[in-house]
């Protein structure tokens, strides 16, 4: 059972902090007394998540052997919580060096114990290359001589989770569904809360008993995956949606599908359809001999449904799918110098006046995108942003986690926030497929008794075709980069 006398002395190491369960664990972590620290590439994207300043959050890499064993020094318990959901061919090797890494450093570190979140699956060999990933890190760090829980999780209901989000796009839009025959397989679903629930408790788990093996966990509700989505229809009130089920659409068309209906792209998409190739339900309950469950009960699939969509409604979603990286997108920082190196650099470079205040001015700055849209040619904007999804980008259909408020690192529609210094300066980098890096920056600058607004786009082609696509885009950017400015400053004005 847990431990409660060490509740206030436990040091956790949380990896995987940028993405959805690990952004959601850290802070109550911290809430429920344990010295957190937090392993990230870029320490820069936490640095405006509500606590940051709570936590140690130190730059490393699972892929660097050094930075793990510096990382691992005093630690109790490490918190698993990567991996790698993009295309990329060799991820597997990637996975299983990073798990090596990491018993390396939490053996020489004396660490007491390592939780990992995995998946649920049959045991059967017959696995999609993610799952089977999943299965062989969590063998790795089980074979270690550090105690090692496996937590393993089918689809997980919550606000802003991808499964979630899967399922909620499908149904809204889609009254009539050509879907492949995985709709009829099992599915546990648990919620967010529950799942935090269980690598919450497991922090203060005795770890006199050396306890090392995995532990199903899911909701009380087993259901058809058709029967998921046919549920949440009837929760948000739409009318029962008809499912035509075909034995030949491919997981990679599937993928395809959902990456042009939902907001979920294609390199995302399609190790989630994998995954739901096979039943994922519980083939034990173990867990409940070491962790009681909360104490409500397990969360019911109609309730997450509910709760998730509450927080939708309320703007009150605390992470997102979105929030980890895109594979595949630019990683690198926009030059302080746009001649930097010699290198070639397009830029559009626009200014307004404004009457209202700049802390009016820089509402509507930071507001940008989602439901407040770009301020200019939305047509084009959604042209744009179907044309991203053709070919696998995210698309517009991101969104934005926070109606009024952004900090680095986060997603906003097809863009990554950069950089952000309230009240005056917002700089987005493009995560949609384009050849070359594209960023838009935006300066709230006082001016008289009012403000300006500064608007720079910046491009950096990649080879001619990179080139090419600058200039076929170049006379559109009057309309839309000119618009843009002239509406932002109108709306602050009107608003003031």
């Amino acid at each position: 059972m847990a431990d409660s006398s060490s509740a206030h002395t436990t040091r956790c190491l949380v990896t995987g902090a940028t993405g959805y369960i690990g952004g959601r664990l850290a802070p109550r972590l911290i809430e429920q007394g344990n010295a957190v620290r937090v392993l990230a590439r870029t320490p820069e994207k936490l640095r405006d998540v509500p606590w940051a300043r709570e936590a140690e959050i130190v730059q490393g890499d699972l892929t660097d052997i050094h930075s793990l064993e510096e990382a691992c020094q005093g630690i109790d318990v490490i918190y698993y919580l990567v991996h790698s959901m993009g295309g990329d061919k060799r991820f597997a090797d990637t996975e299983r060096q990073s798990a090596l890494n990491l018993v390396h450093a939490a053996e020489a570190a004396g660490v007491q114990r390592i939780i990992y979140l995995g998946g649920l699956h049959p045991s059967s060999d017959d696995l999609s290359p993610h799952l089977r990933s999943r299965a062989e890190v969590g063998d790795i760090l089980l074979g270690s001589t550090v105690p090692t829980i496996v937590l393993q999780a089918g689809v997980v209901i919550g606000s802003g989770s991808a499964s979630f989000e899967m399922i909620r796009h499908l149904t809204d839009r889609l009254p009539v569904m050509v879907t492949p025959k995985w709709v009829k397989n099992r599915i546990q679903p648990i919620a967010v809360r529950d799942a935090l629930h269980y690598l919450l408790a497991l922090a203060d788990l005795s770890t006199a008993a050396g306890e090392n093996r995995t532990f199903d966990i899911g909701g009380p509700d087993v259901m058809q995956y058709g029967e998921m989505m046919q549920t949440y229809g009837e929760i948000a009130g739409l009318p029962r949606r008809r499912m035509i089920v075909v034995p030949v659409l491919t997981p990679r068309l599937a993928g395809h599908w959902i990456n042009l209906v939902t907001p979920v792209p294609k390199a995302l998409a399609m190790p989630l359809i994998e995954s739901l190739q096979c039943e994922a339900i519980a083939h034990e309950s173990d867990i409940k001999d070491f962790v009681p469950p909360p104490a409500e009960g397990l969360t019911p699939y109609r309730r997450a449904v509910r709760l998730a969509l509450q927080r939708i409604d309320d703007g009150d979603v605390e992470t997102r799918w979105s929030n980890a990286s895109v594979p595949d997108a630019p990683a690198d920082k926009l030059p302080s110098d746009p001649d930097w190196s010699g290198e070639t650099v397009y830029t559009d470079i626009r200014r307004q006046e404004c009457s209202a205040p700049p802390e009016k001015l820089w509402e509507v700055v930071e507001g940008i995108g989602g439901e407040n849209g770009w301020y200019s040619f939305p047509l084009a904007w959604s042209v744009r942003g179907w044309m991203d999804r053709l070919v696998g980008g995210v698309g517009l259909r991101r969104g934005r986690r926070d109606a009024r408020h952004l900090y680095k690192g986060e997603a906003l529609d097809w863009w990554r926030v950069e950089e952000i210094e309230p009240p005056r300066l917002l700089r987005l980098r493009a995560e949609m497929k384009v050849p070359g890096g594209a960023w838009l920056e935006m300066r709230v600058h006082p001016s008289g008794t009012g403000s300006q607004l500064d608007q720079r786009a910046v491009f950096f082609p990649k080879g001619l075709f990179g080139r090419l696509y600058w200039y076929s885009i170049l006379p559109f950017h009057g309309v839309i980069f000119s618009g843009m400015v002239k509406n932002m400053t109108r709306t602050a004005e009107r608003s003031t």
